[in-house]
């Protein structure tokens, strides 16, 4: 997309561990970039220094000014209302409850500043620059700590009637299944994330199975993660092969309902526990062809994301300049 030469934008991903900050140009390229670590359990105005001291490095990386920045983009997790900009509440940033985010960071930097949702943000990254490109109907989910995702319908991000939409980890998979940390039990994420993934393992390794993975671990069942399990299956475990076949199995039952429901044409998947690849994504996609439509499934495509870790900042970038050069605005 082109939307002039010469504009700066920058992206701001705020997560619960996280905040990346990057100023991108139009062509989604990065110029200036820095990770630093989010100061959660400090509290709102701890986070928000984070944020604009993240800020002030990017931008003298990049030796420019504040006054060059064109508009800000940030990407923040939980539930938040695009349009009137404020974030309602986040599982991952304790104590946060109807905070004006946008209006908070606009009058810091001076800039045009718009909030979207850090899933949503990511599929309009891979919209624009990565994976989906060239889509105007796709999907795009993270598979990592819990489940996360964002709805593309004709080209343009679905978010709901206030914003809400896409909160593709939180549908009912199993109705007796694990209690969600949102307090219902059996999302997909309690089944099908990297979270899911430790819990069984170490409720097998409880219950005195026989594996490699406390092993390979160091014998401290609080580092069993899922890194550790994709390991001991690489070597062989049988019971780490499958507790991630059961994970691609539950996997392959949201993404049947997701396909059901939308008839995509192509589901971008990101996110670290897609890193296991085809052991995890194999029997999900397999699971996911028996519970679809079949005419459905065949148009489908599934694609790995492109843009990594990147994905977030990138299309809090994007959406910022794509809001900007709306008429009106």
């Amino acid at each position: 997309m082109s939307d002039g030469p010469g504009k700066i934008i920058l992206g701001i991903d705020l997560g619960g561990t996280k905040i990346l900050t990057a100023l991108v140009n139009p062509e989604g390229e990065i110029i200036a970039r820095d990770h630093s670590i989010t100061p959660a359990s400090q509290g709102q105005e701890a986070v928000i220094q984070s944020i604009l001291d993240s800020t002030d490095r990017v931008i003298d990386e990049a030796d420019i000014a504040n006054a060059d920045i064109s508009a800000i983009g940030i990407g923040a997790p939980g539930l938040s209302d695009p349009q009137k900009g404020i974030l309602y509440t986040s599982p991952n940033l304790p104590g946060w409850r109807d905070v004006p985010l946008r209006d908070i960071i606009e009058k810091e930097l001076g800039a045009p500043t718009f909030l979207i949702n850090d899933a949503n943000a990511a599929a309009f990254g891979e919209l624009k620059y990565g994976a989906g490109a060239g889509s105007r109907n796709f999907i795009y989910i993270t598979v990592s700590t819990g489940i996360g995702g964002g709805i593309i319908i004709d080209g343009k991000i679905y978010s709901g009637s206030r914003g809400m939409a896409g909160e593709l980890g939180h549908m009912t998979i199993k109705d007796d299944g694990p209690l969600c940390n949102c307090g219902n039990t059996g999302c997909w994420e309690t089944l099908a994330s990297g979270t899911a993934l430790a819990r069984e393992a170490r409720t097998s390794i409880d219950g005195r199975a026989e594996t490699s993975i406390l092993k390979l671990a160091g014998g401290d069942i609080g580092k069993v993660n899922a890194e550790v399990i994709h390991r001991a299956a690489l070597q062989g475990d049988s019971l780490a092969k499958e507790l991630i076949a059961r994970a691609g199995y539950y996997l392959g039952v949201g993404l049947a309902n997701l396909i059901n429901i939308f008839n995509p044409e192509k589901i971008v998947i990101g996110g670290g526990l897609s890193n296991i690849g085809d052991m995890l994504l194999r029997p999900a996609f397999e699971e996911a062809g028996k519970r679809a439509f079949k005419p459905a499934m065949d148009s489908l495509r599934f694609s790995r994301a492109e843009l990594g870790k990147n994905s977030g900042v990138i299309g809090a970038a994007a959406f910022a300049l794509q809001e900007l050069n709306k008429p009106g605005s």
